[in-house]
């Protein structure tokens, strides 16, 4: 990660974590042991990837931090519900995630099934109350119901789900990719961009970089799943491919997976070319996620 990126990201994380600290219940609301469980895999040590991406795009197009708290949180909140389902028995079935023991493993499975569903759904009230905009917090509702749902992340992991064991199909990985991983990707930064009222052009230049991005992050976990080291990434890994699961090295091989991740990387850059300076760090990222290790 360069420097700029490096610094810019963990001040926006910090600022997050902050705003998630109060958002959500202390361990002394009751039901105490539900809110430890939420807190447990929201402070677990994740990138922020999804909130730094609403931030940069919210700022690219005029947007203050603290009008993109309220959504950059509320999309951590639903990614770490799905976490929690998807290390399920029933699901992906992992003991750890980020290194440290998954929720089921700690509270139980009836717990963090019931954990999952409160981030879900703290995710849409922290929106609503802390959007002083009622149709910005109703359109920032919309996009993250659909980048969240059946036709979008929800949906990429039922056929995630249903399509194991099946022979290898080109159409079907990209498919399952673009809704389980790169939907709530794209939702990222178009709700950065609907919470600064982005212009018509930014809007579809922000749901283009986001939905490209999205792709080219869940190809690199895919590769990773393949040549990474289990201890930087904190989780069992060479399991995709024991389960039969749909992924682009088992679709297309190793090399020409690892020249398409290049290449949607250098796709999100053109994407953010007229924007100059204004978009320097947001264009760093694609570049960070393809070399990255963990």
């Amino acid at each position: 990660m360069g420097e700029r990126l490096d610094t810019t990201w963990k001040g926006i994380a910090a600022r997050v974590d902050a705003a998630l600290d109060r958002y959500l219940p202390d361990e002394e609301t009751p039901p105490g042991e539900l809110h430890r469980a939420m807190r447990y895999s929201i402070f677990a040590g994740g990138k922020r990837l999804r909130p730094v991406l609403c931030v940069l795009s919210g700022r690219l197009a005029g947007a203050r931090l603290r009008e993109l708290l309220p959504p950059a949180c509320a999309l951590e909140m639903v990614h770490t519900y799905s976490l929690i389902h998807d290390d399920l028995p029933a699901m992906d079935d992992d003991d750890f995630r980020r290194g440290k023991p998954t929720s089921h493993k700690v509270f139980g499975e009836a717990l963090a099934i019931l954990a999952g569903d409160a981030l879900l759904t703290l995710a849409f009230e922290t929106i609503t109350r802390h959007t002083k905009d009622g149709r910005i917090a109703a359109r920032l509702c919309e996009e993250l119901s659909r980048g969240a749902g059946s036709e979008g992340m929800v949906g990429g992991q039922v056929f995630d789900i249903l399509s194991e064991g099946e022979k290898p199909n080109a159409r079907l990985v990209e498919e399952i990719h673009r809704r389980k991983t790169a939907a709530l990707i794209r939702a990222s930064t178009r709700m950065g961009a609907i919470a600064a009222c982005a212009s018509d052009r930014e809007l579809r230049d922000l749901t283009r970089f986001g939905e490209t991005l999205g792709l080219l992050f869940q190809i690199t976990d895919d590769l990773l799943d393949e040549v990474g080291e289990e201890g930087k990434m904190g989780k069992r890994l060479r399991k995709d491919a024991g389960r039969g699961k749909q992924t682009y090295p088992r679709v297309h091989g190793l090399a020409a997976s690892a020249k398409l991740a290049g290449e949607l990387a250098a796709r999100c850059e053109s994407i953010l070319d007229r924007y100059g300076g204004r978009a320097k760090v947001l264009r760093s990222i694609p570049r960070f996620i393809l070399k990255r290790t963990s």
